[in-house]
């Protein structure tokens, strides 16, 4: 059975201890778990960095496997959440009469909040006030300014950030030792780190898609699984343009464009790369960082074809060279 529930599932933690990453964060909420007297909260941060499952621990530590199957109510953005939820389903369960120990309440966990409506947010909040003496509402999102004032002031805001590379490294470690995963190297796990950017379940994900898909986690299989251009080919583009190599740069971009990649792959995979390009200074760097976001705004505007890209090289081959920038 267990071999047919993906990893992300298998490996979700079950209590604050097992969270990885967020570490102040986690502190707060395990000594909130600790003393019972929960309160409202918003939790807020990037896609995968363990908000909704920091909330199920922290549920978990403080009622217990029995009361938890009872005292917690979660919607999530595929659920049916308008003003109608949320003066019947969740009216109704902050009413129910649940016998639970002193200083513990009930947890209703509204996934991805800033979806909401605003009058569902309006009806929320008369809602937390009347039933705060058995009811807490935890509230995670990606974006906390979507979540109107009014509940924001009634809430304590915790804030969630990307998970770095090493604590994803020890994870995804534990992962295949666990899994008896052999064939796998460390170019693998860094293009896995590379493709996540900080999401913790997009690089479970990810290696289990490699491993399944190829029998080996390597940077090929991860390529190949992401279908994004080669970081290793789009660093090769771009010690070619801080040579002034226009020719050789755009020889290079032929064969990323004729693997079937879009000028938008290419555009963001330069822009991850960029990030950690190390052959060249601070300010050709950024030079050429606002130079890929004005093509990536003419992509964006429908111009994708292959002569705005072209150009995006010239322009980066005249800035590595001291060069005016070319007039487009």
């Amino acid at each position: 059975m267990s071999h047919s529930i993906p990893w992300l599932e298998k490996y979700r933690p079950r209590t604050l201890k097992n969270v990885v990453g967020n570490t102040e964060t986690l502190a707060r909420l395990l000594s909130l778990a600790k003393h019972g007297n929960v309160p409202n909260m918003v939790i807020a941060g990037p896609p995968g960095t363990g908000k909704t499952t920091s909330i199920h621990c922290l549920a978990h530590d403080m009622l217990g496997d029995k009361l938890y199957s009872t005292a917690v109510l979660e919607l999530n953005a595929s659920d049916s959440r308008g003003i109608d939820v949320v003066r019947n389903k969740i009216k109704m369960f902050a009413q129910q009469k649940i016998n639970l120990p002193p200083g513990k309440h009930k947890i209703i966990i509204l996934d991805e909040a800033d979806n909401m409506t605003k009058q569902a947010q309006q009806a929320l909040r008369r809602t937390m006030e009347i039933y705060s003496g058995t009811t807490r509402f935890a509230l995670a999102c990606n974006i906390s300014s979507r979540i109107i004032e009014p509940i924001q002031s009634r809430c304590v805001m915790l804030r969630y950030t990307r998970i770095n590379n090493m604590e994803i490294t020890k994870r995804l470690k534990y992962i295949i030792d666990t899994e008896e995963v052999t064939n796998w190297t460390s170019d693998g796990l860094d293009a896995i780190l590379f493709v996540s950017e900080g999401d913790m379940r997009n690089a479970i994900n990810t290696l289990q898609s490699a491993y399944m898909g190829f029998g080996e986690v390597t940077q090929h299989a991860v390529n190949q699984i992401c279908d994004q251009p080669s970081p290793k080919m789009t660093k090769q583009i771009l010690d070619a343009c801080k040579e002034g190599d226009i020719e050789t740069a755009c020889l290079r971009l032929d064969q990323v464009l004729q693997d079937g990649y879009s000028a938008l792959d290419f555009i963001s995979t330069t822009f991850r790369v960029l990030k950690h390009y190390k052959n060249a200074s601070e300010d050709l760097k950024l030079n050429w960082v606002k130079s890929v976001a004005f093509c990536h705004m003419r992509i964006n505007e429908g111009l994708g074809s292959n002569v705005q890209l072209s150009a995006l090289l010239a322009e980066m081959c005249l800035k590595s060279l001291g060069a005016d920038t070319l007039m487009l």
